[in-house]
């Protein structure tokens, strides 16, 4: 089934009015897909068109600060921690009248999928998370790690500085492209498709969004009082209990394998490696991606595991 990615909806969800892309039946099981930065829905570009023909309802927003997606009042704090960008998502789901979904991403939105899943259970039906349990533990996160590992996060040390802020804003695109290829050293993608997903990178909100989400990772930039009870809750690693696949690929490193994290899964769980793949996993390697939302799915019905 085609998708028409020009085909853009808005819907007004807490704090944002929210842009995404819908495909699929209407009365299909929901799927929610979620990008990371620096990407966009245009990841998914093959895998909604997989999961709507199978019929699915499949959801693709762009995140806040990306694409169209705009905050509805100036006076909001331009915040991009963790929990926030969840709530994100259940807003979202609250306007379009989602009750459960099929929640799956990577990068950023594999975070969001996982803290769905982690502390509203009762609203995710599964979960597919590229590089698996990466809710970031504030306290942890100040420990710091073999230099080999720091330098694979140089981007976030340059945006804690001024220095960084100002040339994000002056580079994005170009600072973009060059994730990518560091993230994907393997994937070739052409110029087109840079394109079309770096044009979400021109939302007013983007810079604030993106500096203050790593600035908020490292500790230099404060999260809003009202979201540290679900930040507090978060830093206990919550177990999560709804059918599980995670994701690895040689972006992840030492951690491919999943150990690190399969004890955070209590209900029925694999664990996927994708060899040769890099970070950008939905675009990069779309059929295993939607495979294994396809197999949550089944076990969300009571398949029970194949």
């Amino acid at each position: 089934m085609d998708v028409d990615w020009g085909r853009l909806r808005h819907v007004d969800a807490g704090p944002l009015r929210i842009e995404f892309v819908e495909a699929g039946p209407a009365s299909g099981p929901a799927v929610l897909l979620l990008h990371g930065w620096p990407y966009d829905i245009h990841s998914f570009a093959e895998v909604a068109p997989q999961l709507a023909a199978a019929g699915h309802r499949v959801v693709v927003p762009f995140l806040r600060g990306f694409g169209g997606t705009r905050f509805r009042s100036e006076e909001t704090v331009r915040n991009g921690q963790q929990s926030v960008v969840a709530l994100d998502a259940i807003g979202l789901l609250d306007a379009l009248g989602i009750d459960t979904a099929i929640v799956a991403g990577f990068d950023w939105g594999a975070r969001t999928a996982v803290i769905l899943a982690a502390l509203w259970p009762e609203r995710c039906a599964g979960l597919v998370s590229v590089s698996g349990y990466i809710v970031v533990d504030l306290e942890a996160n100040q420990q710091p790690l073999p230099p080999q590992a720091e330098l694979g996060w140089w981007y976030q040390y340059y945006f804690a500085t001024e220095r960084g802020r100002r040339g994000y804003e002056r580079h994005r695109r170009e600072f973009a492209r060059l994730i990518w290829r560091q993230a994907s050293p393997l994937w070739a993608f052409d110029d087109d498709t840079f394109a079309r997903t770096a044009a979400s990178f021109e939302n007013p909100d983007h810079v604030d969004i993106v500096i203050h989400n790593y600035r908020w990772r490292l500790g230099l930039a404060q999260g809003e009082a009202q979201y540290d009870a679900v930040e507090a809750r978060l830093s206990a690693r919550p177990q999560i209990p709804v059918p599980a696949i995670t994701i690895s690929s040689d972006f992840d490193g030492a951690a491919a394998d999943g150990r690190a994290y399969a004890d955070r899964f209590t209900g029925a769980y694999r664990h996927r490696m994708l060899p040769g793949v890099g970070h950008n996993v939905p675009q990069e390697a779309p059929r295993p991606f939607a495979a294994a939302i396809a197999e949550v799915a089944s076990w969300a019905r009571g398949d029970g595991l194949g």
